[in-house]
């Protein structure tokens, strides 16, 4: 079974940034999609990001485009998040998540595997 673990958040001001490490064990993430979601308090979980399978493709929740890169090295089982010009809504607890689908999701529901998280928290 894969599991996966989050690193690289922390406390960053507004304008800053972060790269979140989403490093899987257990087994391989080739051929898989990888999803990033966040969570803040009081709010429901949002899609953040996707990258499908070898990276070819890449979808991101509209509010963070042109500032989260995602990307994946399969030799390494690792995706990251690299996140630039952070704004204080941007403040949640994010999470890597892990599908087998043929397609790319937004869905929470579509991915089945998920790590613990990490929180980032960006002040103003």
């Amino acid at each position: 079974q894969v599991r996966l673990v989050e690193s690289g958040g922390g406390l960053v001001q507004a304008g800053g940034s972060l790269k979140l490490s989403c490093v899987a064990s257990g087994g391989t993430i080739k051929n898989t999609v990888i999803g990033w979601f966040r969570q803040a308090p009081g709010r429901e979980r949002e899609f953040v990001s996707a990258i499908s399978w070898a990276g070819g493709n890449t979808y991101y929740l509209d509010s963070v485009k042109g500032r989260f890169t995602n990307s994946r090295d399969d030799d390494k089982n690792t995706v990251y998040l690299q996140m630039t010009s952070l704004k204080p809504e941007d403040t949640a607890f994010y999470h890597c998540a892990l599908s087998r689908s043929l397609y790319v999701s937004t869905r929470s529901a579509d991915f089945n595997i998920w790590g613990q998280g990490t929180q980032v928290t960006v002040s103003s």
